[in-house]
């Protein structure tokens, strides 16, 4: 069992910067591959970005690609997502999550196990 906490989202400006984290607890947070996504109002959830369990091999969805950086540290069990130049159309709830699978890299919401209870970003433009 693994707990997700996220934090540090707000209401920011376009072309602003933002860093969420992910807090886990539980059991064995490096044997996992973590993973945000995020939901806008009226929309399915749709995935951001993704670690290996190692912290190696991140993977991004093509919106992101370039602005974002999601990063871990398996000695604080927590993973990040660093959000810079933010457009409107990133304003959502943003989840991590966590998946078990080996396969790399798992950008599917079917994917992960546990999830946390999501943090607001709002873009102003």
């Amino acid at each position: 069992q693994v707990q997700l906490v996220e934090s540090g989202g707000g209401l920011v400006q376009t072309g602003d910067s933002l860093r969420l984290s992910c807090a886990a607890s539980g059991h064995m947070f490096s044997s996992y591959a973590m993973g945000w996504f995020r939901q806008a109002p009226g929309k399915e959830r749709e995935f951001v970005a993704a670690i290996a369990r190692s912290g190696s091999e991140p993977a991004y969805a093509d919106s992101v690609k370039g602005r974002f950086a999601i990063s871990r540290d398996n000695a604080k069990n927590t993973v990040y997502l660093q959000m810079n130049s933010l457009k409107p159309e990133d304003a959502a709830v943003y989840y991590c999550a966590a998946s078990p699978f080996n396969s790399w890299p798992v950008t599917t919401t079917h994917s992960y196990r546990y999830w946390g209870q999501g943090t607001q970003v709002t873009v102003s433009s």
